[in-house]
Order: C-alpha cells, then structure tokens, then sequence
C-alpha cells in the first residue's frame, strides 16, 4: 500500500499539470534486487491502471551515460579506500583520501582498484523549494561531506545516477519522503553537471503505528492486485484527497483523482497502516 500510495501522487500531481506520467526503475544495484522484484512492481502498477505516457526506464540500461558524468565530475573527485567500518559513527566523511586525485596512472581501468569515488564538497549556500515541505537550504560541506559517487566494486551510485537522470529527463519528480534526505545532496552533483534540478514534492510515506516504515524488511503484506479500486480508494483516504464513487471503475477512480488532486491536501503525517483495513 504504501508504494502504491506514492505512484498515486506522483501519476495525479504530474496528469493534473497536464505533463506525461513516466516511470524509472532504479535497478543499478542487482545484489539488492529481490527475485521477481521488478515482475511484481510492474503488475501491481497495470493492474491499478498506472501506466506510463512511455516504455518504462531502467537505470541498468544508462550505464554509460553514468560513465560520461563521472568523467565530467573527475576534476572535483578523489579515490577513497576507506572501510565502512573505519567511517562507523562518523556523520561526515573526515577526508582521510582527499590527497589522492581521481586523475590517477590508472586510466586505463577506468578505476582505481578497490576504491570507490568521492567529490569535495564546497561551502556554497543552496536553495530549493519542496512542494510539500517548502524552503530549504543547505551547505553540502556541513550538511552531507564528501559523498561517493562511484562504489569500489565499479558500480554508479544512486545519488549520481539519481541526480543525473532526474535532472535531464524530468520537470517534476513527486516520490516519498524516505528520500527527502537525498534531495540536498542529488541538486549539489546537478549544480556541479550544469544542469537545472526538477520541482521536487517529497509525498509522506505509510508506517506502522509505531512509526516504523512499511517495507520486506518490516513484513509489509503485499498488496492485493485484485481489488485495485478498494486500494486506490483507500491510497486517496490516506492522501487526504476526496473519495472518488463507490461504483467508480479502475479508470473512473483514476480520472476522478486526478481532477480532485490536491497536493496541499496532503497531510504532513499520513493515518498509519492497519492492516486489517486492508483484507
């Protein structure tokens, strides 16, 4: 419920501009990718009548473009062999690798072995607006360090692909809060790309009572295909959107919502999961 509660959002807040609905899988990093992951994603959205104005995109299929941003960022980046557990408890990156260039003899590789990549983070002020959390502005020396953007084991990492793909291929992105965080550090990689960030709106994301997120990780049921109108009749509910009609079908329930949207009716703490609202 809750993934279908944000690609609710999004698909009502970009139809309601007028603007094509398009969907982008983040599949960069296969080990994390559960079996049958992707088939699931793409049933659930068909069978709730969420489709795509274009082919979905996937981001295991733009390697190379990734390749081509790194290599434009090479001149602010540094290798950086540091373990995870050395960084433990660590909120910002200390610069222990920051003398080792990105321009290193290696080139022939494309990578230094067994290091990931980092980029030195300056102490501009920058700005932007959230479509439901309003103003913010942040200091990405201070705020967030030197993040990586290339792992050690050569894959592109989602602040970078993010950054780099929501910038060029996007207007307006409309996902779950969970990634407010990342927001500040994908618009400092766009500002050094010269490119012009999205309109962000960070949608609150479904929990337990508790407040704990609902995810595989927490057990979450999965939702059930069958009764697509119930579901997005309660997705509305929890959206603080108007309640479309009973006898609504997939496509009414849908049209419905998209010319009812409100996004200042989104409430700034969705109602929590209860799970035996949804059998």
């Amino acid at each position: 419920m809750g993934s279908l509660i944000t690609a609710l959002a999004s698909y009502c807040d970009i139809k309601q501009r007028g603007g094509s609905w398009h969907i982008r899988i983040d599949d960069i990093d296969p080990q994390r990718a559960a079996v049958g992951a992707l088939q699931h994603i793409r049933q659930a959205l068909a069978a709730h009548g969420l489709l795509g104005d274009a082919p979905i995109r996937y981001q295991s299929q733009r390697l190379a473009v990734y390749q081509a941003a790194r290599q434009q960022l090479a001149d602010l980046c540094y290798y950086c062999n540091c373990s995870r557990k050395s960084l433990q408890g660590l909120r910002l990156y200390p610069g222990n690798c920051r003398h080792k260039s990105a321009q290193a003899p290696d080139q022939a590789t494309d990578q230094a072995p067994d290091h990931a990549l980092r980029i030195l983070a300056d102490r501009q002020v920058r700005s932007f607006e959230d479509g439901c959390k309003g103003s913010h502005d942040f200091v990405a020396s201070t705020d967030f360090g030197d993040i990586v953007i290339w792992r050690r084991d050569a894959l592109v990492t989602y602040h970078l692909a993010t950054a780099h793909d929501d910038a060029l291929d996007y207007s307006h992105v409309v996902r779950g809060d969970d990634l407010f965080t990342m927001t500040a550090p994908q618009i400092f990689l766009m500002d050094k790309l010269n490119l012009k960030p999205p309109q962000y709106a960070h949608i609150p994301v479904l929990t337990y009572a508790d407040g704990t997120k609902l995810s595989k990780q927490t057990h979450a049921p999965a939702l059930n295909n069958a009764a697509p109108v119930a579901n997005l009749g309660r997705a509305l509910w929890h959206l603080g959107q108007l309640a479309p009609p009973q006898d609504a079908s997939v496509v009414q329930c849908l049209e419905w919502a998209v010319a009812h949207w409100q996004l200042d009716a989104v409430p700034a703490q969705l109602a929590p999961f209860q799970e035996q609202v949804y059998r």
